[in-house]
């Protein structure tokens, strides 16, 4: 990033011919939108440490941003994943749906680029506005898909979230089991809301680069840890052996690769939101090589011990670099929580007029009343794991999955639409009838297998853990306490 004024985003429109100075000037102001903050002009060449912490609007940051936020948690989970699916069907699962994934966050972002160059020819300004994934399917395709969209990723967030809070007190617990779960989740429920204070995307930028080398940190632990410590005595993998955990374990990992319901949101707090098509793919492609080798050590070292124990730590011994694991996962959950809330928030203030004010404290005040149900949902439903198919199989299969696909296909229905795209078909799929295709099979796949199997499957799993554990469980999943 060039410190000084380069900063003005590229217009997304592409100028006629014949423009005017007056025009190009608009284009590039609109384009500008959000990415400065109005009262620290960025001119002058000066290059400070808020800048580097605070303004984030290069690839690198959306990269980081896309990266860390796919996995968290789930890094923990995919080991018990692994053991209702069997090694072979879950490496081939999560590269098939990592890709899958990829392909939908494009799709995303060729819709982004369609409504924001189709909206800034009539000549809308963005200038202190988020665009949000259901705006653009309103603009797109009208009301009823806005609704939709608002709808699911709202609902989808908002799980987001309080898988995070349950992620909290499930590791906390392994270091120090003093308070049970129940009582570490009223605790990190108040930490989290501080999240209230953060503005927008562009402020999460040492967050994102911390979170990354937090994941890695524990991918790697898991992998290392599982592998000095071999095989369990009389170790079994008889994983799959009952369809309904075999497609929960399936939901788990559409669920992992479904981490781009902020998408929009992270490209809106780009410089260059061209740019983002290909950030998540590569992402991805890191993403591997944190949650195949883990998942797989871990798997082959505990086996079928893992079916009962959905937090990859409860397995492992206790020492210090698991503790460290531990605490590093535990600021990454804060993370991730206010990358699930920051959305959620923008459509709120929206919702109550708020979004353009100024004061950070009179927005902070305005978010806090969403921040009491997602802490209450976490104390009702503590169920660490299974929560997450139930979520993917719901929320995620149609969020993240078969609506882009289907708008994709519904936008570019017409011959002019097709003609005048602001993004054309990519190099390696040419085709208007090849997206399309792609598309189908997106969304018939993801219908039948995650949300009619999975959706089975995964419901099945959490009513059960409903019956074993009750509803506000206070220690879910927690070894009986031995007395000294």
């Amino acid at each position: 990033m060039v410190p000084g004024g380069d900063h003005a985003e590229e217009a997304i429109v592409p100028m006629a011919d014949g423009a005017n100075g007056k025009d190009e000037v608009r284009a590039m102001d609109t384009a500008r939108d959000g990415g400065e903050d109005p009262e620290h002009p960025q001119g002058g060449g000066g290059f400070s440490m808020k800048n580097l912490l605070w303004h984030g609007g290069s690839v690198w940051d959306a990269w980081f941003s896309c990266a860390s936020n796919q996995v968290a948690q789930v890094l923990l989970t995919l080991p018990y994943s692994f053991s209702q699916l069997g090694m072979a069907s879950g490496l081939l699962l999560q590269i098939f749906y990592g890709l899958m994934g990829s392909w939908t966050a494009y799709l995303i972002s060729v819709l982004y680029v369609e409504y924001r160059a189709r909206k800034e020819k009539e000549g809308v300004s963005f200038k202190n506005h988020v665009i949000q994934w259901f705006e653009v399917l309103d603009g797109l395709l009208g009301p009823y898909w806005k609704a939709a969209g608002l709808a699911f990723n709202c609902t989808f967030l908002l799980f987001g979230s309080v898988i995070q809070l349950i992620a909290c007190a499930s590791n906390i617990y392994y270091i120090n089991d003093r308070l049970d779960k129940r009582t570490w989740t009223y605790i990190f429920g108040a930490c989290c809301a501080t999240t209230v204070f953060i503005p927008s995307f562009h402020n999460y930028r040492i967050w994102s680069f911390l979170g990354l080398g937090m994941t890695t940190y524990t991918a790697w632990y898991l992998t290392i840890a599982a592998a000095l410590h071999g095989q369990v005595d009389g170790v079994k993998h008889s994983g799959p052996s009952s369809l309904m955990l075999y497609f929960t374990g399936a939901t788990n990992i559409l669920y992992t690769f479904g981490g781009h319901a902020v998408t929009v949101e992270i490209m809106h707090a780009m410089w260059k939101p061209r740019k983002f098509k290909y950030i998540y793919l590569v992402a991805t492609l890191y993403v591997f090589t944190l949650t195949l080798p883990s998942a797989a050590t871990m798997y082959w070292a505990f086996g079928d011990a893992l079916l009962t124990h959905s937090n990859a730590f409860s397995l492992l011994p206790k020492s210090g670099w698991r503790d460290a694991a531990v605490v590093l996962m535990l600021i990454h959950q804060f993370i991730t929580f206010g990358f699930a809330c920051t959305p959620l928030y923008f459509v709120w203030e929206k919702a109550i007029g708020m979004h353009h004010t100024g004061s950070v404290l009179l927005r902070a005040l305005a978010r806090l009343p969403l921040v009491v149900p997602i802490w209450f949902l976490a104390i009702i439903f503590p169920f660490f794991g299974p929560i997450n198919s139930a979520v993917g199989a719901l929320l995620v299969s149609f969020t993240v999955y078969i609506i882009p696909a289907a708008a994709h296909m519904l936008t570019y229905r017409s011959a002019a639409a097709r003609q005048n795209a602001a993004e054309k078909p990519p190099a390696f799929l040419p085709s208007w009838s090849g997206m399309f295709v792609v598309n189908v099979f997106v969304v018939a796949w993801v219908l039948v297998v995650g949300f009619g199997l999975g959706g089975w499957a995964s419901v099945t799993n959490f009513i059960k853990q409903i019956d074993t554990f009750g509803l506000f469980a206070k220690c879910y999943q927690c070894p009986p306490k031995v007395h000294h």
